[in-house]
């Protein structure tokens, strides 16, 4: 159990140090804490909750952000 652990550790590890650019924490603390919350609740998973919510929140505020963008302006017809 403690090997799975350590693995799956060094692999957030290595996730995070090979990011090329600063990460944005949009949504990640609301389900972060949402997830906290619930894995307390579903046997004292507490840190697994965590984590999956936080990916869940960073995945939805992404969604929400690109749907809420203007559509870009149609590019103007070329001249004759």
């Amino acid at each position: 159990m403690m090997r799975l652990f350590l693995c799956f550790l060094a692999a957030g590890v290595i996730a995070l140090v090979a990011q090329p650019g600063p990460a944005s924490a949009k949504g990640c603390i609301k389900g972060a804490v949402a997830g906290a919350v619930a894995g307390h609740y579903a046997g004292h998973h507490a840190m697994l909750g965590a984590a999956a919510g936080c990916i869940t929140g960073h995945e939805l505020a992404k969604r929400s952000r690109e749907q809420n963008q203007p559509a870009p302006a149609p590019a103007p017809a070329p001249a004759k």
